[in-house]
């Protein structure tokens, strides 16, 4: 049995400072040392904490994810999408609940068989930890060379491989929504490009602008590229917790993010744990046309959805709703002199440009060119 404490205190001395993940009992411990000993966020679901670890390493943040390897399968799009296509390794730690030949319950029986099959599909190295403390010291020695050489790489972590760690006290902070605002003016439903003109003439040299996949990325690359731009391609619903990873690594730069409707609806779990961290630095903007514009223009459930009144109730500090173009360009100016943590919320049209491109720029030079911006 590894000494939990003294492993923590090596991966630390190795620069891995920020953590995040979703419990399980096989990592309690270095869970408990995280919390007790270095940057935790508490993400609300598997995916979202690698999109977190991977916006905090963006950021110059040697991070870590934890999880069960039932939630492997929820971490699969970032992982596939994200870490191996913009080349933006993460250090992970997944239990292996359901180990052939061990008891279990009955839900954990076949990704215990498959988790290893799984890291390998995705072309993820993976090393099972050793229970050794010498050899658990040489073996995350190597994962670190992978890490420095832009690769991810797991530890698939036993049944009481980790020496027990007692949880410091964990007071929660309470956080509130200051202001809800919704505008009484006429909806005006700008197109999409519009919108991101809009934003991106409003960013400075000390702001990164974060869109999200699809038709977003793309026609923000048409409106203006820039070095501080950042499209993000798969890893759907990710993009406000990529953004909150980075944004906590980087107090330094304002980080604007650029949601679809989709794309929020995908991951709501997102908006509580942006909430409760709340980076001042961030400024979390949904373009809502309702619709699924990039596979054909399917409808979304959004318009249902009072997204400005559930930010507020899960405590974004500002949330409002705008409906014009001059509205939007007045709440970022306002975020600027602000500085909190706000969702503004736009509905827009549906459709694109014709002939719409792609960016021109690979997923990993794109991140490359943001990390020598940010530096």
């Amino acid at each position: 049995m590894i000494n939990t404490k003294n492993f923590g205190d090596e991966m630390k001395g190795l620069g891995f400072d920020f953590y995040s993940g979703v419990p399980c009992s096989f990592l309690k411990s270095l869970i408990n040392y995280a919390i007790n000993d270095c940057d935790y966020v508490m993400a609300a679901n598997e995916g979202d904490a690698v999109a977190v670890a991977s916006g905090a390493r963006l950021g110059g943040k040697k991070s870590v994810v934890l999880m069960q390897n039932s939630g492997l399968t929820n971490a699969t799009s970032p992982l596939t999408s994200l870490n191996f296509t913009f080349k933006l390794p993460v250090l992970g730690f997944v239990s292996l609940r359901g180990e052939p030949g061990v008891k279990d319950e009955p839900q954990h029986e076949l990704m215990g068989q498959i988790t290893e099959k799984m890291l390998a599909l995705m072309k993820i190295e993976w090393a099972y930890l050793s229970a050794d403390e010498t050899e658990a010291s040489l073996q995350l020695k190597q994962a670190n060379a992978f890490i420095e050489e832009g690769r991810t790489f797991f530890f698939v972590v036993k049944k009481g491989t980790f020496g027990d760690v007692k949880l410091n006290p964990q007071p929660l902070k309470q956080v509130s929504n200051l202001k809800l605002k919704k505008s009484s003016s006429k909806q005006s439903y700008p197109i999409r490009t519009q919108a991101l003109k809009a934003v991106s003439d409003l960013v400075d040299q000390r702001t990164v602008l974060l869109a999200t996949t699809g038709k977003t990325g793309r026609e923000l690359f048409e409106v203006e590229d820039k070095p501080n731009n950042l499209y993000m391609v798969g890893s759907m619903g990710c993009i406000s917790s990529l953004g909150l990873g980075l944004a906590m690594a980087r107090p330094d730069k304002k980080i604007i993010v650029i949601d679809g409707d989709g794309s929020a609806l995908m991951r709501m779990g997102c908006f509580a744990t942006n909430a409760y961290y709340q980076p001042k630095n961030l400024l979390h903007i949904l373009l809502d046309n309702n619709a699924h514009d990039s596979t054909g223009g399917q409808a979304t459930v959004s318009h249902i959805v009072d997204f400005a009144s559930m930010a507020s109730a899960v405590s974004y500090p500002v949330a409002l709703q705008v409906n014009t173009l001059v509205e939007l360009e007045e709440a970022i100016k306002q975020w600027t002199l602000d500085n909190e943590l706000t969702f503004i919320h736009l509905r827009i049209a549906q459709g694109s440009p014709p002939e719409l491109g792609r960016p021109a720029v690979k997923p990993f030079e794109v991140k490359d060119r943001l990390i020598k911006f940010m530096a």
